[in-house]
């Protein structure tokens, strides 16, 4: 029944490339480049509808954490053009964390492995994490700065997330909400730097059902 729905779709006149995901998880993707050739390769197809068919059946939120957002999504399966300057070639990506709706530290994340990292007032700071990507300096142009403003709009009802956006023919969009970048494993560089992040975080004004 899948394969009959996943032919059916894809031959639907979709942009190429496009991607085949999940909206239930992390990473649950593929990247069609050529529509024909992918329905001929049956190894490919049989790859792609298995996988698929074992998405659809799990339950993300304890893969690797404990991320309960994830808990009550309804899986589907979703069809989106392929978003990248360069085919082979991932988007830079603009990550603001957000504390109590006002954006505190921006990360501009390149293809290449490396970052820039600012403050709330676009100052350059260091990595916040213990991690090994290139710190470089750049100045923060036009999109970083409407990213504080999106984000800013984005986050105001949550004690807590990352607003995440792409960059793409130098423009930015809207990628998603993270409510638990790294699934909460991720190690600050040192106890300060916990526990100053620790600190921003303010759980008194917010009423959960």
């Amino acid at each position: 029944m899948l394969q009959l729905t996943l032919t059916k779709l894809i031959l639907i006149n979709f942009p190429i490339p496009f991607v085949i995901k999940c909206n239930h998880g992390c990473k649950w993707q593929y990247i069609i480049k050529n529509k024909e050739e992918f329905l001929k390769n049956k190894r490919l197809f049989d790859i792609v509808k298995r996988n698929i068919t074992g998405w659809l059946g799990q339950d993300y939120s304890f893969w690797g954490g404990f991320e309960m957002q994830y808990r009550n999504i309804k899986p589907k399966i979703l069809f989106e053009p392929l978003m990248r300057d360069e085919i082979d070639k991932p988007c830079e990506e603009i990550e603001v964390y957000c504390f109590n709706g006002k954006p505190t530290t921006i990360f501009r994340l390149y293809a290449n492995q490396c970052q820039t990292i600012y403050n709330s007032d676009l100052l350059f700071i260091e990595d916040i994490y213990s991690s090994t990507e290139k710190i470089i300096l750049k100045q923060a142009d036009e999109l970083i700065k409407k990213s504080l403003v999106l984000s800013e709009q984005l986050s105001k009802v949550f004690p807590f997330v990352r607003v995440d956006f792409m960059i793409c023919q130098n423009r930015i969009y809207f990628e998603e909400l993270t409510f638990t970048p790294y699934s909460g494993f991720h190690k600050f560089k040192n106890k300060k730097v916990n526990i100053d992040y620790g600190n921003l975080l303010n759980l008194e004004d917010y009423k959960y059902e």
